[in-house]
């Protein structure tokens, strides 16, 4: 009798896990299959800057490697953590666009504009995401690093390189203002917004970075910042990143059920710029 207990209890404790595990991969299965859709979607919008920022999640894996390998520092600072973060905010970058192209005609998506656009894109961030990751190999610093006329040389190059592709999403967002068939949706203004603040904030915090070196040293724990110490990159992150979170608010109004989205839109927007305000006025010395 305790052998047949023991063995009911075993078959219960095999079908229970096999019946998880099936569960668990036909998620996993569910997950892949909408991934793969997600891929092919923004690789129809803009194949260029798709397969780039797929480049720069491909080159984040060795680098967070020797994120944890490589133990040198740069102003108390691990020495691979800053081309760390700017291959995974440029890979976030090109696929943004990417996808926001696909608001366009179809047949605009191919015109020289939007060519030129995302080569833009391209190559101001390969030379920003190469200078730095090269001197990070070499032990040294890129931003502020203008002790000999080659590296200033090179930090301004990185300043209008900066400047370069944020223009990009001004451009943009005029394309999809004239032209996209659904300009008119609480959506689509959000994302028309968010490249207009991301051009606008984030250029501007960008020259606030370029005359006024952070602090050395990690503040926030992942992020490195010093609120409130004459660090301007918290404003800086949120400049560069209202490409992402104004047409996520946008998203969120559009499928609520609130009256006047395109009010709720506008306040938003008006908290975000303030909010922006904020974080630059802190950041003075």
């Amino acid at each position: 009798m305790v052998i047949k207990r023991s063995t009911s209890s075993l078959m219960q404790s095999f079908i229970s896990r096999t019946v998880s595990w099936v569960a668990l991969h036909g998620r996993s299965s569910r997950w892949c299959d909408q991934a793969g859709a997600l891929n092919r979607q923004m690789m129809s919008r803009q194949p260029l800057l798709a397969g780039f920022a797929w480049l720069m999640l491909a080159l984040a894996l060795p680098t967070a490697l020797l994120l944890a390998l490589d133990d040198r520092s740069w102003r108390d600072v691990a020495i691979w953590a800053k081309p760390l973060k700017f291959m995974l905010s440029t890979a976030m970058f090109a696929a943004t666009t990417a996808w926001f192209v696909g608001l366009l005609p179809q047949p605009m998506r191919g015109s020289s504009m939007v060519r030129g656009l995302a080569w833009t894109v391209v190559i101001t961030s390969a030379f920003e995401v190469g200078y730095i990751s090269l001197q990070a190999s070499l032990g040294q610093g890129s931003h502020h690093n203008v002790g000999d006329p080659l590296h200033a040389a090179l930090f301004g190059l990185m300043a209008i390189a900066a400047v370069g592709l944020t223009s990009t999403q001004a451009v943009l967002a005029w394309l999809i203002a004239r032209h996209s068939p659904t300009r008119s949706t609480t959506m689509t203004r959000a994302v028309v917004i968010g490249l207009i603040l991301t051009f606008v904030l984030a250029t501007a915090s960008g020259f606030m970075l370029g005359g006024q070196q952070p602090p050395p040293g990690m503040g926030l724990p992942g992020l490195g910042w010093h609120i409130g110490q004459a660090d301007a990159r918290p404003a800086h992150f949120l400049g560069v990143h209202a490409q992402q979170l104004l047409p996520l608010a946008g998203w969120m109004l559009h499928r609520s059920a609130l009256p006047h989205p395109g009010r709720w839109l506008s306040a938003v927007a008006v908290s975000y710029v303030a909010f922006w305000t904020l974080l630059t006025l802190r950041a003075l010395p």
